[in-house]
């Protein structure tokens, strides 16, 4: 019995030592280092720049006081591109509780899903109605005569032959308009020379940057683009310009004394495009706006350093 127990206490040890000696062990997970990794990819992701979504709604109900050229600069549109998608010819002329749409297309895919719907729904066909006729020997020959004729052989259906659609590309027309992207990155200088008499702030409502100077001293374009805007139709803004950069970006140039360039022109960055004066201001000046989607940014964000 002794000897029993003694030769299976060694096959255990055995065994022991053999699986010691084989040299796999059981893995070993670092859980802190993976939760250490964690922690440091969230930290990377949020140091990533995010951008701001277009807040823009896709129509705008006019209230009182709205002028297109107000709706078009507070949304960063050209108003002529809203006239036209809205068939207003003179643009002066709107009425409070308009329907103004700011995107063209966005409506209309509703509308035209619908029927869509509509028209790939199968047509309801009639059933034919039946007619009760009283029992006679005339009535019974009569069916007799319908069960025993032969019945029409079904119309030969032509085979057609479905080919593939061609898949129609638009091609990607490449030009130097920087309309052509959202987010280009555009090089901005001081439109104007002079002292820094006014900041941006957003709690005061203060839109841009005041800049004073000297009557008739020239304002230039702080970057390139298109001019959408040439008048004194704003209130509050005098004789302005407003020049659309891109899809996102436009700036605006207020109080000027003259303005030397016109709706449609194309400018470059440095261009003169007024004289500095005080049209519906205190004094000789520049208010200088720069607006992302229409909403006005801090252009100390974009203007050279130290100048602002």
């Amino acid at each position: 019995m002794n000897q029993g127990r003694i030769c299976a206490l060694l096959l255990i040890a055995a065994v022991l030592v053999g699986c010691s000696s084989s040299g796999h062990r059981a893995p070993i997970v670092e859980r802190g280092a993976a939760a250490r990794k964690g922690v440091v990819a969230v930290e990377q992701a949020q140091k990533k720049p995010t951008r701001e979504k277009d807040w823009r709604p896709e129509v705008h109900v006019v209230q009182k006081g709205d002028t297109l050229y107000s709706i078009a600069f507070n949304y960063g549109f050209d108003y002529h591109e809203l006239a036209e998608l809205n068939a207003i010819k003179d643009p002066r002329v709107i009425s409070i509780g308009q329907e103004i749409r700011l995107f063209p297309g966005r409506q209309n895919a509703s509308s035209s899903a619908a029927a869509e719907t509509r028209t790939s729904e199968p047509p309801i066909k009639d059933q034919p109605k039946l007619v009760k006729y009283p029992y006679s020997e005339a009535a019974m020959a009569q069916i007799g005569k319908v069960q025993e004729a032969p019945k029409p052989r079904p119309a030969a259906i032509a085979k057609v032959e479905t080919k593939p659609r061609p898949v129609v590309t638009t091609p990607v027309v490449s030009s130097d308009d920087s309309d052509d992207s959202e987010e280009a990155e555009l090089d901005w200088s001081m439109p104007a020379e002079g002292k820094l008499i006014g900041s941006f702030s957003e709690s005061a409502n203060r839109k841009g940057i005041d800049i004073a100077g000297k009557l008739g001293q020239p304002v230039v374009a702080s970057a390139p683009g298109k001019v959408v805007y040439s008048g004194s139709g704003l209130r509050g803004y005098g004789k302005l310009v407003i020049i659309k950069h891109n899809k996102t970006y436009l700036s605006a140039y207020a109080h000027n004394d003259q303005v030397l360039v016109k709706e449609g022109q194309s400018v470059n960055r440095g261009q003169k495009i007024a004289t500095m004066g005080n049209t519906d201001a205190d004094q000789v000046k520049l208010h200088f706006e720069v607006r992302r989607f229409g909403k006005p940014v801090d252009p100390a964000k974009y203007l050279p350093s130290g100048k602002s």
